[in-house]
C-alpha cells in the first residue's frame, strides 16, 4: 500500500502515518488511525487547523511534566482526549552526549532503561492505543527516542518484521536538520556538543529490540510478561489496527 508516511507541517518536523506497513502474516497496518509526532504544542494556525483535518480523537504526551510545564502542550480542544504518560524516568541530555562513547549503544542503553523505569506509563499507552476510538497520535519532544521506542513495540506487536520497525525509526533522519535547527533556536544559536543530536539510525532500535529479546525472549514476551499487557489487549491492538 503506499500511502505518505511522512506529513508535511510548517512548524511539526517528525509527524507520520504508521500505517501501510505489512505483518509478516501478510496483513496490513491501516493507515489514518495511528501517527507519531515531535512535540504537538508547536501546532498553531494553519499547522493546527491540518492537525485537526486527521480527526485526531485522543493525543498521548510522552513527555516529562516539566517539559509540558516549560514548552507547552497540544491547544485544548473539545475533539480529543489528551493524555499525558511520562515513560522516561531518568533525564539526560543528548546535546551533551560524550562524542567518544559509542553513542547507538548509548542511546540503545537509555531506551532499555525506559522500558524498565516506564513499565507503567508502557502499559497505559499500549492499553490506550488498543482501546482508542478513531485516530490517535502519541509524541514526544522531537518524537524520535519515546515517541519511536513506542511505535517499535506497537509495530512489533501488529506483526512487523524487524526491518520495517527499523525503517519507520530512521525516518527520523529526514527531520534531523530541522530537530537541530529547532535546539539551535531554543539555545541562543549555539550548536549541541554531541554532533550525533537529532540522529536516529537503525542501529539504534536494532540493538534495542536485541535486548528486550534477548532478555524476554521477544518484544510481545517483553509486553506480556514485564509490562502486564494481557493477550486480549494485544488482540484487541492487531484487530484495531490491521486489515483483514
Amino acid at each position: 500500500m503506499d500511502i505518505q508516511r511522512r506529513i508535511s507541517f510548517d512548524r511539526l518536523h517528525n509527524f507520520r502515518d504508521l500505517g501501510g506497513r505489512r505483518s509478516v502474516d501478510g496483513r496490513t497496518v491501516r493507515p489514518g488511525l495511528l501517527y507519531r509526532s515531535d512535540s504537538l504544542a508547536k501546532l498553531e494556525g494553519s499547522d493546527w487547523e491540518r492537525f485537526l483535518a486527521f480527526g485526531v480523537r485522543t493525543v498521548i504526551d510522552l513527555r516529562y511534566p516539566w517539559e509540558i510545564a516549560a514548552r507547552g502542550r497540544v491547544p485544548v480542544s473539545d475533539r480529543f482526549a489528551y493524555l499525558n504518560l511520562s515513560i522516561e524516568h531518568r533525564p539526560y541530555d543528548q546535546a551533551v552526549i560524550d562524542p567518544g562513547l559509542d553513542p547507538w549503544r548509548y542511546l540503545a542503553d537509555r531506551y532499555a532503561e525506559v522500558a524498565e523505569d516506564g513499565a507503567l506509563e508502557l502499559r497505559q499507552t499500549l492499553k490506550t492505543i488498543a482501546e482508542a476510538e478513531g485516530p490517535l497520535v502519541f509524541h514526544c519532544a522531537s518524537g524520535k527516542d519515546r515517541t519511536g521506542l513506542v511505535a517499535a513495540l506497537v509495530l512489533s506487536l501488529l506483526g512487523v518484521d524487524e526491518n520495517g520497525v527499523a525503517e519507520d525509526f530512521a525516518l527520523t533522519e529526514a527531520a534531523t536538520e530541522l530537530l537541530v535547527a529547532d535546539w539551535a533556536a531554543a539555545h541562543d544559536g549555539r550548536t549541541p556538543s554531541w554532533p550525533g543530536y537529532g540522529r536516529a539510525p537503525e542501529e539504534v532500535i536494532r540493538l534495542f529490540l536485541a535486548g528486550l529479546t534477548a532478555e524476554y525472549g521477544s518484544v510481545h514476551g517483553y509486553v506480556t510478561g514485564r509490562l502486564g499487557v494481557t493477550d486480549a489487549t494485544v488482540g484487541a491492538l492487531r484487530d484495531r489496527l490491521l486489515d483483514g
